[in-house]
């Protein structure tokens, strides 16, 4: 039966339109992945699907185009419901979305939190079938729906209370989900976390019962309570991957290192490899800014993005890096999840995450869609228990990366006094914006003042 599924060598063989199977061409896609020859001919048959698939694997299509072939036939508003955790993953999948239905002249409107409220209610405006988007905690959401050729996104993540969501379904007024016919869970293993349990419910709620429900992941938790709670009938389960594995075409390495000679140890391998675009893994947003100043100050094209960033900043660095205009991207998990960009080179664990799984979805950044790249780890003597559970993960010891320390510790002083610098930019930015919120307090104050004495 495996032998089967893998002699399968184009995408009509799953039964795609021709439509569709056009767009697959022009995409470059002229095979199908594994993951997509195992799901599409069971989503086709109308079955629920668990997809369990290494990063860089094609899952999107896996999901993308049963959906819109299932659309082709059945034309009508708010047709699917596609779930993922975070703002950059979801504005993916819409591109990708659109991309597939070109050649049957889908567009897309892609409304996300942290974007200007005002335009964003000027295009719902002249879209009177188009929502008004959720606010839910991280949490990136959007409906396709069907109007005179055209398929429309709503996304929305952004800071909440629980109540919110209920609010819109129940008093935003023609608002409703009882037309889905798929439900789509994409970073299956976030999404069924606690965080977003309580979301996760109350859209479970609002939506029929009759649909297909689609879970997709590159790392899945055994918690069958909450796959049953998101209401699978009978699903197909697929593994083309082992549970925790990452492809065989990355290369991984890892390095031990002083923590204060870290930094040292980043600049020599990105000077090392100096023709690679690569990505570099931090913890938190506040090291994602002084990093890329750092490296800024040794000469070095770098930028940040972090959770912490406005929307239109974070779109706006990662177009760069996309476009090759910043080959260096220094960011945190919330790049880690999802996101296509063939350009990457390698990958650099500046940070080793604390959450195991974590170093899947980063590592699975590069060496995406049969292509090679490097990812290395920098491991401290504070992050070596972190770093046995990743290799208790994924089942193997990585070999080291081959460095002299001589030679890396002769970046020591530049570094040092570009990090200073880099602290110090980083102060007085913090001075200048405090100044400003004192000055508005004062204006504030004064004209409450001056309301007291009238």
């Amino acid at each position: 039966m495996e032998d089967d599924k893998h002699e399968v060598k184009s995408f009509k063989e799953l039964g795609l339109v021709e439509q569709l199977i056009e767009a697959c061409d022009s995409l470059g896609w002229k095979n199908p992945s594994k993951i997509q020859a195992e799901a599409i001919p069971h989503a086709l048959e109308g079955k629920d699907l668990i997809g369990l698939a290494q990063t860089g694997s094609g899952k999107t299509g896996a999901f993308a185009l049963p959906i819109l072939q299932a659309l082709l036939a059945d034309q009508h508003a708010f047709f699917a419901c596609v779930l993922s955790p975070t703002r950059e993953l979801a504005i993916q999948i819409a591109e990708q979305f659109e991309a597939l239905g070109s050649s049957i002249s889908l567009k897309t409107a892609v409304l996300v939190g942290g974007v200007d409220h005002v335009q964003q209610s000027i295009a719902l405006g002249k879209r009177p079938h188009i929502v008004v988007s959720f606010l839910l905690y991280d949490f990136s959401f959007f409906i396709m729906c069907k109007k005179h050729g055209h398929l429309f996104y709503l996304l929305c993540i952004q800071v909440a209370t629980p109540g919110r969501l209920v609010d819109h379904l129940s008093n935003t007024k023609g608002f409703s989900l009882r037309t889905i016919k798929y439900l789509v869970l994409d970073e299956a293993d976030r999404l069924l976390n606690e965080d977003f349990e309580k979301s996760l419910d109350e859209i479970l709620n609002s939506i029929p019962r009759e649909r297909r429900t689609y879970l997709f992941s590159a790392t899945m938790t055994k918690k069958v309570q909450k796959l049953q709670r998101a209401c699978l009938r009978n699903p197909v389960k697929m593994e083309v991957a082992c549970k925790y594995s990452t492809v065989d075409t990355l290369k991984q390495q890892l390095r031990f290192v002083a923590a204060k000679h870290k930094d040292c140890y980043l600049l020599y391998i990105l000077l090392e490899k100096c023709e690679s675009t690569s990505m570099v893994f931090t913890r938190t947003c506040e090291a994602t800014r002084l990093l890329a100043l750092m490296l800024c100050n040794l000469g070095l094209n770098a930028t940040p993005i972090s959770g912490q960033m406005t929307q239109t900043k974070r779109l706006e660095n990662l177009s760069k890096f996309k476009a090759g205009t910043c080959p260096i991207l220094i960011c945190t998990d919330v790049a880690s999840r999802g996101l296509d960009i063939p350009s990457v080179d390698m990958v650099i664990n500046y940070d080793i995450p604390t959450n195991s799984k974590d170093y899947i979805h980063r590592v699975g950044r590069t060496a995406r869609a049969g292509r090679s790249g490097v990812a290395i780890s920098l491991v401290n003597q504070y992050e070596l228990e972190w770093y046995i559970q990743i290799e208790k993960l994924i089942g193997k010891k990585l070999p080291d990366f081959e460095a002299q320390e001589e030679e890396v510790l002769l970046y020591l002083e530049r570094v040092t006094e570009a990090k200073r610098l880099s602290l110090m930019s980083i102060k007085e930015a913090g001075g200048h914006k405090r100044r400003r919120e004192e000055d508005v307090g004062h204006k504030f104050h004064g004209k409450n003042n001056k309301s007291k004495r009238r």
